[in-house]
């Protein structure tokens, strides 16, 4: 079993998180740096304004977001077959090919919905978080952004020790209002995501990582277990055991 340790070098009060966008996937310059969460409207000279409430100020620090890739404006609807079916509504002006956008989404069979009116969508991407020492992650709905059209349904969120579970990303959705568009365009925050240390006093320091031979077979054990296996949780004590010692090196540019 692996025993993990701060490394030499760095602040005792951080702890280095690093991001990786899987260099393998088809134009992988799509996708954006995650960055940390900026708000500068909320800025106020007024001594009890709200931006500079500490608890507001320091939850906020503790986020970072993450931009569409893609323009996503999609409609829902059935196939030939009668078969819930979702598809881009901008036609020849849109900025994505139909078959790229059908290979970037994943539609979750009906039998797997939480509720048989609400259709749920998934979309995979390359972003892998990692650690070297105890870290969780949790994936939030961008709810600091507010859309000129809001959407007709809610994103999923989710949360996974990274440190031995460092999984790619996928944004879930559920689709409560079908009479609606889902429109997200490029370049507008898409999800946040937060990480909690084994202690939450530590601050993440979130750094470049380099997609290495030890990351990438690693994670390989992870990808794909949900499609046979219904509780994917219950193999962390494997992923401990076979984990090597170090999978995250900073990326050098």
């Amino acid at each position: 079993m692996i025993l993990f340790h701060r490394k030499k070098g760095r602040p005792a009060d951080t702890v280095d998180v690093g991001w990786v966008i899987d260099p393998d996937r088809d134009a992988s310059f799509i996708w954006e740096a995650p960055h940390r969460l900026s708000r500068p409207e909320t800025k106020t000279t007024h001594s009890k304004g709200v931006s500079i409430c500490p608890a507001i100020s320091d939850h906020e620090s503790h986020l970072y977001e993450v931009c569409a890739p893609v323009d996503l404006h999609l409609r829902f609807g059935v196939d030939q077959k009668g078969e819930p079916a979702m598809t881009g509504i901008d036609g020849e002006m849109s900025s994505i090919r139909p078959q790229f956008l059908a290979k970037l989404m994943m539609p979750v069979h009906p039998a797997e919905w939480r509720h048989p009116r609400r259709p749920m969508l998934q979309i995979m991407t390359p972003y892998l978080f990692v650690a070297d020492e105890p870290v969780y992650m949790t994936m939030f709905p961008a709810f600091y952004y507010y859309p000129e059209k809001r959407l007709p349904g809610m994103m999923l969120g989710g949360r996974f020790p990274i440190h031995i579970w460092p999984r790619e990303l996928a944004w879930a959705f559920e689709w409560y209002d079908v009479t609606m568009d889902v429109l997200i365009d490029r370049g507008n925050p898409w999800f946040y995501i937060g990480f909690e240390a084994f202690d939450p006093s530590r601050r993440v320091r979130l750094i470049e990582a380099e997609m290495t031979p030890e990351l990438r077979e690693y994670s390989g054990g992870i990808r794909g277990v949900t499609n046979y296996i219904s509780r994917p949780y219950s193999l962390f004590d494997v992923a401990k055991q076979r984990r090597p010692k170090t999978l995250l090196r900073p990326k050098i540019r």
